[in-house]
């Protein structure tokens, strides 16, 4: 079932926007309505305003109609298995449960594997969940 989630994450990847960093990034959620949501990084000469795939993927997701994030791959060009940012993962854990699967991608696929929780111990915690 990831497969999906990595060819969607790659092919996001192709449309970033960092011509600043030189660093595309690409990100896929499959949200709870089944539908698989995109994104990649996009960068602004201003750096501080520029964001990360997966917030795009999410925004993504969210003008879509869906607010949960079942499953997500995120996949770099010049680094395997590159993990979300700090910043990132407090985003996605605002759609994630503790159990969420991430999966984090090389050129070649899926390689590793980790829940929301051990990507994100101790997250900022609500009970709108």
């Amino acid at each position: 079932m990831s497969h999906d989630l990595f060819e969607a994450a790659r092919g996001a990847m192709a449309f970033a926007h960092a011509p600043y960093s030189k660093f595309p990034v690409g990100a896929a959620i499959r949200a709870e309505d089944g539908k698989i949501y995109t994104g990649a990084n996009i960068e602004n000469l201003s750096f501080p305003q520029g964001w990360c795939a997966e917030p795009t993927a999410i925004s993504a997701m969210i003008m879509g109609g869906a607010r949960k994030i079942v499953e997500m791959a995120v996949i770099a060009e010049k680094l395997p298995l590159c993990p979300p940012c700090g910043g990132c993962r407090q985003k996605i854990s605002e759609f994630a449960a503790k159990d969420t699967k991430i999966y984090l991608c090389d050129e070649a696929g899926v390689q590793k594997t980790m829940t929301m929780e051990e990507l994100l111990p101790f997250s900022f915690e609500t009970e709108l969940g």
